[in-house]
Parts: structure tokens; C-alpha cells; sequence
């Protein structure tokens, strides 16, 4: 089932012309891979469809909706999550970290400290709850950004560059988690260089090419 279809995407800075994709779809329980050189644009298409930019042209429809605004796209959220290499964290604590958006959702404290448990012992950080972020590793914040957003159980996740910077053995433990992201409810699409993720089982290239796109 299509979760996200785009049709006549197109973004310029200036006269330099960024991204001309005629048809883009997005399927559930599909994970996609995103490749290209530095500069191909990744980067912008991932924050395009999160909402976070706008594009000068195209037609943006999720499970059936359209949302060709940006602003209309970004208020999906937590049912389309965007997470950076360098995902932010709130200077609180782990457990804090994950449970922010269950807390905005009005989920009540002992369901929520359930879930967010939950989700510390799959990314291995339960020791790890009372510890502000800023103490942490690269790794160590990569894998709570990822319990943060799992714990939402978002239909489409947007992953950009998600081992980029991590030591050998940060880059595995991130990788394995990403391996066990995808449902049948959800579509994982990851920006990547990282050999270890491209080798992802099932999953689907995207490859970004002259500002164009080319499947397979």
C-alpha cells in the first residue's frame, strides 16, 4: 500500500537547480535507500518531505491525503519523523529524551514509563536513563534518538546519514537497530554512505543522479 507518492518535485537555489524528480512512491513495510554523492541533494529531499523545506513545485500526497505545503507536511509529525546525523536532544536525561513526545500526546506516566523502557532495553541504554545527553557518545545519542522515535511508532521514518561519524563498533550497534526499524505499518527511507547499511536486506535504491532520481 502507498503511504507517500510525489509527482513533479522540483527545488532551485538561485539559478542551480537542486532537485527534478518527476515521480516518487513510498510504500508500507518497504525500506528505501537513498544514495548519492555529497551535494546530490539527499539531504534536501529528506527534509522536503518531512516539511522542513519547500520545494518550488510538486504534489505531495500521504495515506491518501495531499499535503503540497510544507507546513501541512511538518504538522504530521509523529506519524513522519526526521531524524538528522546529529539529532538533537533536550539537555534532560535519556528517559526524558524518549518519553517527550508520548508526554505531548497525553500518554499517562505508567503506560508511558512502560513504553520508554521498552525502548531502552531494544536500543541497549537502559543503564543509561538518569544520564544527561551531553555525557553521551556519538553512538549512545544516535541509538536514543532512535528509541525516541520508535517509541512513536511513526508510519514514515527519514533517516539521514544515520552511522555517518561513529566509531566501527557505534556503527554496527546503530546499523542493527535500523535492520529492525521496518514493519509492515511503516516505510523507512535512510540518506547513506555507510557500506554495512547498504547491504540491508530487501531494501530499495534510490539513487540521486544530476538532480534527478533513478530507481534500482
Amino acid at each position: 500500500m502507498t503511504l507517500m507518492a510525489v509527482q513533479g518535485l522540483r527545488k532551485a537555489h538561485g539559478e542551480r537547480l537542486l532537485l527534478e524528480i518527476d515521480a516518487l512512491m513510498l510504500v508500507r513495510g518497504a525500506t528505501y535507500l537513498l544514495l548519492g554523492e555529497n551535494g546530490a541533494g539527499k539531504t534536501t529531499l529528506l527534509r522536503i518531505l518531512a516539511g522542513l523545506e519547500q520545494a518550488q513545485s510538486g504534489a505531495f500526497v500521504f495515506d491518501g491525503v495531499r499535503y503540497d505545503r510544507a507546513v501541512e507536511r511538518a504538522r504530521l509529525a509523529p506519524r513522519m519523523i526526521y531524524l538528522h546525523q546529529h539529532s538533537y536532544l533536550f539537555h534532560t536525561s535519556v528517559i526524558a529524551n524518549i518519553e517527550y513526545g508520548l508526554k505531548l500526546r497525553g500518554v499517562p506516566g505508567r503506560e508511558r514509563l512502560e513504553l520508554v523502557r521498552k525502548e531502552m532495553e531494544w536500543a541497549g541504554i537502559s543503564h543509561l536513563a538518569d544520564v544527561p545527553p551531553q555525557k553521551l557518545s556519538g553512538g549512545e545519542k544516535q541509538r536514543v534518538a532512535l528509541a525516541r522515535a520508535r517509541v512513536l511508532k511513526p508510519e514514515l521514518l527519514l533517516l539521514d546519514e544515520p552511522t555517518a561519524n561513529l566509531d566501527d563498533v557505534a556503527r554496527e550497534q546503530v546499523a542493527d537497530l535500523i535492520r529492525q526499524m521496518r514493519d509492515a505499518n511503516n516505510c523507512v527511507l535512510i540518506a547513506t554512505h555507510d557500506r554495512d547499511l547498504m547491504t540491508l536486506e530487501g531494501a530499495i535504491r534510490l539513487s540521486l543522479e544530476s538532480s534527478r532520481l533513478r530507481i534500482g
